[in-house]
């Protein structure tokens, strides 16, 4: 069977200057890979006639299907629809049922449709409008020289659910692409790419012999690195045999200390899972972060059932005074394993976690970067530092996830 290619061109003068971040390529291309679709290349062009014609010409050239996101919008400088009827050699004519739903969108709202608002309604002759239509910009399907060009808003949500519900199966059905390809994300902490890559070599290997799977790292920062499985099959069951499989060996290769998740779930959201099914409650007591590790677990939905709270102690005579820290150094192991317990008395938890450090710029006891960090669990205090060479708000991130997964291997380590 040929190759289906897909070309992404992302439309807006703001994408090329940087005041957006252009997510809606990268989110688009990886539909268009779950769904067996290759995308050899992605654009960006400003909000220039010629210019847009130009990339416009190139894509239909080389590819297949081109989706082009943005440009849609009521002002001026909205050029998409227009140049797409260029390409066509065709006239832009107003869609009176595309009035109709623009109108009773802004009604729905009690608000009065700007005239400019019609310009959203204007189809080339011979493209037709896509059925799903969830703000006033309509998407639209054109054909060019035998290729399908897809026109979809910049607004994210708007283009997700165009491209979901009527993209994706038009291309699959007009192709007759019938192979399911899903992906399994295993999340780490604690290794690096080359030290991941190194172990999992020989899988490497073999899967590129069988050709049933492949393995691929994706660094994600303070989040850690990704261990992405991708495979291709006739069926869900098939794929999701496979992609269980491999991520058994994975495991195996690497090890389980090392994975916090095998279901692309942050490290908060494993600590909750695992505070829950062991019944346990959790507490924080957190200086130097100041409310990260709070904010961070409270952002998880169903985290009331296990998190009683953090206590905030950023100044010294409130370390002392509530969780009765002695005096002395308060970067240190005796005042952060001092923390760690008051939490639990304090907030009548199970386990806790305590963070006393200087994430600089001015140093202030011990040297910029030095943390702290202890772990309550069965009323068994650890601790265990780190100086970490980065900016304040990188040492405070990377403070955040070193404890929880401190945590989350004393927790694992119960079961």
């Amino acid at each position: 069977m040929k190759r289906i290619s897909c070309e992404v061109v992302a439309v807006g003068t703001e994408l090329l200057l940087g005041q957006i971040v252009d997510t809606n390529s990268s989110w688009i291309g990886e539909q268009l890979a779950l769904s067996g679709i290759d995308s050899f290349f992605q654009t960006k062009v400003g909000d220039n006639p010629d210019r847009i014609k130009s990339v416009l010409s190139q894509a239909v050239e080389r590819s297949d299907y081109v989706i082009v996101c943005g440009g849609l919008g009521p002002t001026q400088d909205d050029l998409t629809r227009d140049m797409i009827a260029e390409l066509m050699g065709v006239e832009l004519r107003l869609n009176e049922d595309l009035v109709d739903k623009i109108t009773a969108m802004f009604s729905s709202r009690n608000r009065p449709m700007p005239e400019n608002n019609l310009r959203q309604a204007m189809v080339p002759e011979g493209a037709e409008a896509l059925p799903v239509m969830p703000g006033t910009a309509p998407g639209l399907k054109a054909q060019v020289n035998g290729v399908t060009i897809y026109a979809v808003p910049g607004v994210p949500w708007e283009m997700k659910q165009m491209v979901t519900s009527c993209i994706l199966p038009d291309i699959r059905a007009e192709t007759g692409l019938t192979s399911v390809i899903r992906s399994k994300t295993l999340r780490t902490w604690g290794d690096s790419e080359s030290g991941l890559a190194e172990k999992l070599s020989s899988n490497i290997k073999r899967l590129d012999k069988e050709g049933t799977a492949t393995i691929a790292f994706l660094a994600s920062g303070v989040e850690g690195l990704k261990i992405r499985i991708t495979a291709k099959g006739d069926s869900e069951e098939s794929v999701n045999k496979i992609l269980e499989a491999e991520a058994v060996k994975v495991a195996d290769a690497i090890g389980n200390e090392i994975i916090f998740s095998r279901d692309d779930e942050s490290m908060e959201a494993t600590i909750i899972q695992l505070c829950r099914s062991q019944d346990l409650s959790l507490g924080l007591a957190e200086s130097m972060t100041g409310g990260l590790i709070a904010s961070r677990i409270t952002s998880q939905p169903g985290s009331s059932d296990v998190f009683k709270g953090g206590i905030i102690p950023y100044s010294t005579d409130i370390k002392q005074s509530i969780l009765k820290v002695s005096e002395g150094p308060v970067i240190s192991k005796a005042a952060v394993e001092q923390m760690a317990k008051g939490a639990c008395t304090i907030l009548n938890c199970d386990v806790s976690v305590a963070v006393s450090g200087n994430a600089g710029p001015t140093a202030s006891e011990d040297e910029v970067g030095r943390v702290w960090m202890a772990t309550s669990v069965d009323g068994i205090v650890e601790s265990f530092t780190v100086k970490w060479p980065f900016d304040r708000e990188r040492v405070r991130q990377f403070t955040t996830i070193s404890v929880l997964n401190a945590l989350r291997l004393r927790l694992d380590s119960r079961q």
